[in-house]
């Protein structure tokens, strides 16, 4: 099976960019657990998927075309450009499991960290596979 090269160039980009974001989380869920009993820490989470996925669905969306007659006029919808998306970290200042503000549960920590390595894991698999594929079109 061929692939195209716009969808396997986008494929990779977004593996790489998913893997990129793990790495990201995984210093951040390690930061959360080292601040366990650290008073009025605030725990930090990493957001990518949710704007990614926003991203591509913006690409899909078209509502109402709009009839740009001058450059100064300002379009009813611009397209998020998924290649822009970026890994960010935010942290969560709502939330208090513990008299000393520390909101750390070590229990999600973990089960985020399990999830994290088995995406990242899945990730690096795909991208090996792409690249299986293309030394197998080079032979």
């Amino acid at each position: 099976m061929l692939v195209s090269s716009n969808t396997f160039a986008k494929t990779q980009f977004l593996l790489e960019r998913g893997m990129d974001a793990a790495f990201l989380r995984r210093a951040v869920i390690a930061d959360n657990i080292s601040n366990i009993d650290t008073p009025h820490f605030k725990r930090s989470d990493v957001t990518f998927e949710s704007q990614l996925k926003r991203a591509l669905k913006s690409a899909d969306h078209r509502p109402y075309p709009a009839k740009l007659t001058d450059k100064r006029h300002i379009p009813f919808y611009i397209p998020m450009d998924y290649r822009k998306v970026r890994a960010k970290i935010q942290i969560e200042h709502e939330t208090n499991y513990r008299n000393d503000k520390n909101n750390v549960d070590i229990e999600k920590e973990i089960i985020d960290s399990t999830k994290n390595a088995m995406r990242y894991t899945a990730m690096a698999q795909m991208i090996d596979k792409n690249f299986k594929k293309i030394r197998m079109i080079l032979r």
